[in-house]
């Protein structure tokens, strides 16, 4: 595999505007995300940006910035134009998506979504951890995957939902937005329309699902936790100080 690791990074988050440029220890959290990836070792590290202030905070930190358009629907969209524009000629057949609010996600964990590529029959990887505390079981805002074991530490997705699922006795696992896409897999989900679940769910992995593209899922022991909201930026400040 040559992999190539695009961090969608945009200004106009609702709950936390110009999120990617909020100060962690002095660091844009941008910078922070770079770094975490930069450390994964699995290869080159790109922003696919909507701004010039996302690439002025990234000067010196080595990574190769993109400006792309502002209205994307989601960040596969805005990783797809930032490959076209770095990498036209198809050298790289894995892009891992690095959600740009995720300043205290562990590199080996970024790597870990390529594990599941190993088999050739898998469209997608990504990541999910076991579910420890109650609050999050019924919570809308921890989305849940439903999967099949496949081996300790590896499930085939069946389902992702907001929901509580599955029911019944065993663990729950929390996804994690981490994903390693098969170039030809990223090409033909983002071509697609959303479809029915994803719309309801607000889940645009259920679009591949949906579309009989097989997702493996790594489990791995801490679930990185994105920034929303500010409460979520000072607990991310107090981990990284």
């Amino acid at each position: 595999m040559q992999p190539l690791v695009v961090i969608p990074a945009r200004l106009a988050a609702t709950r936390l505007p110009n999120k990617p440029l909020a100060d962690i220890g002095g660091r844009a959290m941008i910078a922070r995300v770079v770094e975490r990836a930069a450390a994964a070792g699995i290869g080159p590290v790109a922003v696919a940006a909507d701004s010039a202030e996302i690439a002025a905070a990234l000067e010196g930190t080595g990574a190769k910035v993109v400006l792309t358009r502002p209205d994307h629907p989601s960040g596969s969209d805005r990783i797809f134009e930032a490959l076209g524009k770095l990498d036209p000629g198809g050298r790289y057949d894995v892009i891992v998506n690095v959600q740009g609010d995720f300043p205290t996600v562990a590199p080996e964990a970024i790597a870990a979504a390529l594990g599941p590529l190993a088999d050739p029959e898998v469209a997608i990887g990504t990541l999910a951890g076991e579910i420890v505390h109650e609050a999050e079981r019924t919570s809308s805002n921890v989305v849940k995957v439903v999967g099949s074991p496949l081996a300790p530490r590896r499930l085939r997705a069946l389902y992702f939902t907001r929901a509580t699922a599955p029911w019944g006795e065993g663990p729950l696992y929390h996804h994690s937005g981490i994903y390693a896409y098969r170039r030809e897999a990223l090409e033909r989900f983002v071509a697609m329309p959303p479809s029915a679940l994803e719309k309801r769910e607000r889940l645009e992995q259920l679009r591949a699902l949906e579309a009989g593209m097989r997702i493996d899922v790594t489990v791995i022991d801490d679930v990185p936790f994105g920034v929303d909201t500010p409460a979520d930026l000072e607990r991310a400040r107090v981990l990284l100080a």
